[in-house]
């Protein structure tokens, strides 16, 4: 027990909490504002590397980015000298709280119904987490490092994630060397290559409510081709288990691979990654299709005049000749001096006509799509004007067809962003994507008609993320 250390004048250790690898953990009090305080420090001893310090110091980084209930806020960082401590310090926010392993530990044991809520919660988080720019992935989700607060009404108990000290953005993992940071037992096959992505959480989450539903650390329980086998040793529905068969499948292919979809396969028990969706064609649609057994031809013509044409249709003559004036104006002045200044205006010129292009092409733009034995080709038309945008990729290299249904988005703050649908016929690493907008499809049951022909005469399962 330490009682009277002081960190930067202002932090009083109360008790320590933990200690792992050159890292105390410590309950303390904030001297200013009286309130309790967790703080991290990273000690320099002999067992100090500066990776730990790399990791320390991108934690402080992502909390200090970070604003989410259910997430500690960051509060501090400093560096320590006393005559206890020398090393760093990240004060944040305190949670009372206990972890999920705590609760294992004492024996309590959790009904389906209330694994379902807490998953549910942690899935909601990474959502937040995932969708930032760049993502962020957590990459040691275990039950130490989930906490859980006290019953309230038939609500389990607020669910919060702690300890960013593993923590990666897509954009270090791209940038930087990787580090291979986890626990075992928890951590994904491409998580040991040091391979960390969003799915990656999803299969440490997945490992965690296997261990809240059997009591037996993932590391325990039998595998067969690296799959976890633990269905006989859980009374589960057969939705979850096949749901949390899903989320820690070892191939990141057949995995879930954002946590949205996984939170609508959990809410929504009928959901599957291989799905089944409208045969008919919509009644009203103006998509053509033609086939047979060597062909099939998808042409989606102009969507035709809509509203807010007129809207853009006028801000685009008022932004155009704004720059024409401006453009004459800039030729008139002495040359050389007028050059800069004319081609200041370009960028300019370019959102002008960019806007003039999207009214031409909503009233008399069309895409066929073009599939034989030999070839997938994708063109664009205007009018009777090819538009010299073509694509193609060999019809031997298409390997996958996916369907992501229109879902909602929730920032921190709860509000919630509709993402529309779209569907994606890949060929090798060439991607074909179509998407429900006011200029191409413009209905959802549209594209679900389109996915249903183009898996029919391909021969290949509509999968949805």
């Amino acid at each position: 027990m330490i009682n009277r250390e002081i960190l930067a004048n202002r932090y009083e250790i109360q008790q320590q909490l933990g200690k792992k690898a050159g890292r105390k953990t410590f309950l303390a009090t904030d001297l200013v504002t009286g309130k309790s305080v967790i703080v991290k420090l990273l000690a320099f001893s002999s067992d100090f590397e500066w990776d730990d310090l790399k990791l320390f110091e991108r934690e402080a980084q992502t909390l200090n980015s970070l604003s989410h209930s259910q997430i500690p806020a960051y509060l501090d960082y400093f560096e320590v000298n006393s005559s206890k401590y020398q090393g760093f310090a990240l004060i944040q926010t305190y949670i009372p709280a206990q972890t999920l392993e705590q609760y294992l530990q004492t024996g309590r044991k959790f009904t389906e119904i209330e694994v379902k809520e807490i998953a549910s919660s942690v899935l909601e988080i990474l959502i937040y987490l995932h969708e930032l720019n760049p993502p962020v992935i957590h990459r040691d989700i275990k039950p130490s490092n989930i906490l859980l607060g006290e019953r309230s009404g038939n609500s389990v108990g607020e669910v919060y994630l702690i300890d960013f000290g593993s923590v990666q953005t897509i954009l270090a993992a791209e940038t930087g060397t990787r580090t291979i940071v986890g626990t075992y037992g928890y951590m994904p096959q491409e998580q040991f290559g040091g391979c960390t992505v969003p799915a990656s959480d999803l299969y440490s989450l997945g490992c965690t409510i296997i261990y809240l539903v059997t009591g037996t650390n993932p590391a325990d329980l039998p595998q067969k081709d690296f799959r976890i086998q633990f269905q006989q040793v859980a009374n589960l529905s057969p939705n979850f288990t096949n749901w949390l068969q899903q989320i820690t499948e070892p191939s990141l292919e057949k995995r879930f691979s954002t946590a949205t979809s996984a939170l609508t396969a959990l809410e929504n028990p009928e959901y599957s990654e291989i799905i089944a969706l409208p045969v008919g064609k919509p009644a009203g649609s103006k998509i053509q299709l033609r086939k047979n057994e060597d062909t099939l031809d998808i042409t989606i013509p102009p969507v035709g005049f809509q509203s807010s044409m007129v809207f853009i249709g006028f801000f685009a003559t008022f932004w155009n000749l704004f720059i024409l004036v401006w453009t004459i104006g800039a030729l008139s002045a002495p040359f050389p001096g007028n050059i800069p200044f004319a081609l200041f205006s370009l960028p300019f010129w370019g959102v002008g006509f960019s806007m003039i292009y999207g009214i031409l092409y909503g009233l008399y733009g069309s895409l066929k799509i073009s599939i034989n034995q030999q070839q997938i080709v994708l063109n664009y038309q205007l009018g009777k004007w090819k538009i010299p945008r073509r694509r193609s990729a060999s019809r031997e290299s298409i390997d996958k067809l996916v369907y992501t249904p229109k879902y909602f988005t929730k920032d921190s703050d709860g509000d919630k962003t509709q993402v529309p649908a779209k569907l994606v016929l890949w060929a090798g690493v060439e991607k074909f994507e179509f998407g429900v907008n006011n200029m191409t499809i413009q209905s959802e049951v549209e594209l679900e008609w389109l996915a249903n022909e183009l898996s029919d005469w391909l021969g290949i399962e509509i999968t949805s993320l």
